[in-house]
């Protein structure tokens, strides 16, 4: 099926014309552009995921026409600079995203499966009680044995991950609600417009608003101190958040290595190290 035929068919719009765009088509629609993302499997729980952050209405989210199994229409997102008052305006943003809270550690969006994604990864949600167990399990060591089972760690480093979660809850902090995640934030998902952030290609769950924080930092966000300064002011981060980042940076780094092998695996092992 054809870019033009997925516009129609999802969003009812008369198409003006397509242009290329990347790996993406753009369509021109009677009242403006529009994104059209193939993802087969995928495309559920992206669109549930930006339509459950959206619906916090805290911070902007690219905007969902049409969907189905394979395909996403999406609003195109016109891009600027980031600037420090729209740094400091994502950060109050976020804390009141995260604070529309989740059902539970690991829950999904309304509507979105349990079988998910991040990027071309595979991620359960499956939900969990209390944290530091969900996370050991639902997040850190089912990409230790997808490393392991592609031969990227060995079983010697595998044990490495194993000790560190058994100290999970030791080092985890005080105990939180789950919050609303966007899931997989680095900063290619942030996209930066004149009226400021915009989040887009989430993997969306409840999760610990930490582990949204810690990935912003691990992959670089510009002007990351105001935004840390901004949300800390709207939502206050409990004591001794900083020297947890390692521990919430575990899980991107995994999927890291399962994804892009050995190079990531140092920097996981690291952080791991660092909680023994």
């Amino acid at each position: 099926m054809s870019a033009a035929e997925v516009v129609t068919r999802l969003t009812g719009l008369e198409l003006v014309r397509t242009r290329s765009s990347g790996s993406l088509v753009e369509a021109e629609v009677a009242d403006g552009w529009v994104v059209v993302k193939h993802a087969p499997g995928a495309a559920v729980a992206e669109a549930s995921g930006l339509r459950w952050l959206a619906s916090a209405d805290a911070v902007s989210v690219v905007g969902v026409r049409g969907d189905d199994s394979d395909w996403l229409v999406l609003d195109r997102v016109a891009v600027s600079g980031p600037t420090v008052a729209a740094a400091r305006s994502f950060g109050a943003g976020l804390a009141r995203l995260h604070s529309a809270g989740a059902p539970a550690f690991g829950s999904p969006p309304p509507g979105g499966p349990v079988s998910a994604w991040i990027g071309p990864a595979p991620m359960a949600n499956v939900t969990g009680a209390e944290w530091p167990q969900w996370y050991a399990e639902q997040r850190v060591l089912p990409y230790v044995r997808l490393a392991v089972d592609g031969g990227v760690l060995d079983l010697a480093e595998a044990r490495v991950f194993e000790r560190a979660c058994s100290r999970f809850s030791s080092v985890a902090g005080p105990a939180e609600p789950p919050a609303r995640l966007h899931g997989d934030l680095w900063n290619g998902n942030v996209l930066w417009t004149p009226g400021g952030a915009c989040l887009i290609d989430p993997a969306a769950h409840g999760g610990h608003r930490e582990t949204d924080l810690a990935m912003l930092r691990l992959f670089g966000c510009p002007h990351l101190e105001e935004v840390l300064a901004a949300y800390d002011s709207a939502a206050p981060l409990a004591d001794g958040w900083r020297s947890r980042v390692g521990l919430h940076q575990l899980f991107p780094l995994l999927v890291h290595v399962v994804l892009f092998g050995r190079s990531y695996a140092v920097q996981a092992l690291a952080a791991a190290r660092e909680l023994l």
